[in-house]
């Protein structure tokens, strides 16, 4: 079999770092504005970084309306449904550690739909590797999170969220091709701010309190985030099973964690190194893949 590229190699730890840290940005973000306008600008950022780098690269289109509907499709999953219902999810009152927890869950819906939808085979060691990751993640999120009863309303927000998600991430597997970089993210982040639009027109305010500190959040979003890591989670997609993919979700929780304690003043509790240890080797379970002998 042909070796993977160094590329490829990495791609699962500075994707699982960028993620990870993400979410104490986004943090820092909405201390200046609210969560809809705060995507907005994060959404607009990208199309124009990719339209310009569309107009100097001249990549390729999609061929065929199906292919221009797979990409529009998927990043109107992406962005717009897991992205936007989890800031509403954020403003209608559900703390960051819950919706951390509910994200882990993300890896037992693709390995439950996987071996239907993508003729994908769940080994008994995946399994065990999923369980056992959930585990982990329950311990570190519980450990050290006081959560507050959430609004219905909040609750239904992050749990379209993770189906947002966790169908973005199965239809990709399935339909997705190996578009140019910059057209699937021009597409698809353009799919994702139409989508927001709806939400937009019902705010009363779109107040945004520039300081250095908000621009550096937005900047991170956009880059790290918007444009690196949506891009190596799509191609790690492309390059190997989906559900051994989606199982890297499980370390997000508790690297989040790790991120908050150090930028944020969030303490990590001893027992939380614990659950880390578990979810990590719950992940190593799961993606491991068995050599031929």
């Amino acid at each position: 079999m042909p070796q993977r590229p160094l590329w490829l190699i990495l791609a699962p730890f500075i994707f699982l770092g960028l993620w990870s840290m993400g979410y104490s940005v986004a943090k820092i973000g909405l201390l200046y504005t609210d969560p809809m306008t705060l995507l907005a600008l994060r959404f607009g950022c990208v199309i124009v970084i990719m339209t310009i780098l569309f107009l100097i690269v001249r990549p390729p289109l999609p061929k065929t309306p199906a292919e221009w509907g797979h990409l529009a499709f998927v990043g109107f999953l992406i962005q717009a449904v897991y992205f936007g219902m989890n800031y509403f999810a954020f403003e209608s009152g559900v703390g960051a550690g819950t919706g951390a927890l509910l994200m882990s869950f993300q890896p037992i819906l693709v390995a439950l739909i996987a071996p239907v939808w993508s003729a994908e085979v769940i080994g008994r060691r995946s399994w065990i590797g999923l369980a056992l990751g959930l585990c982990g993640t329950l311990l570190v999120i519980g450990s050290r999170t006081d959560i507050e009863p959430p609004s219905l309303f909040g609750l239904t927000c992050a749990a379209i969220a993770l189906l947002g998600i966790t169908s973005g991430s199965l239809w990709e597997k399935r339909f997705g091709l190996n578009h140019h970089p910059v057209t699937s993210n021009l597409i698809g982040y353009t799919a994702g701010f139409i989508g927001i639009l709806p939400a937009l027109a019902l705010q009363d305010s779109f107040e945004v309190e520039w300081s250095g500190a908000f621009i550096a959040a937005l900047a991170y979003l956009v880059i790290g985030n918007s444009l690196i890591a949506v891009g190596l989670l799509l191609a790690m997609i492309r390059a190997g099973d989906v559900s051994r993919v989606s199982a890297l979700f499980f370390l997000v929780p508790p690297l989040a964690a790790m991120v908050a304690w150090i930028m944020l003043g969030e303490v990590m509790p001893p027992i939380a190194w614990l659950g880390l240890a578990a979810a990590s080797l719950g992940v190593y379970l799961a993606t491991r893949k068995v050599r031929d002998v």
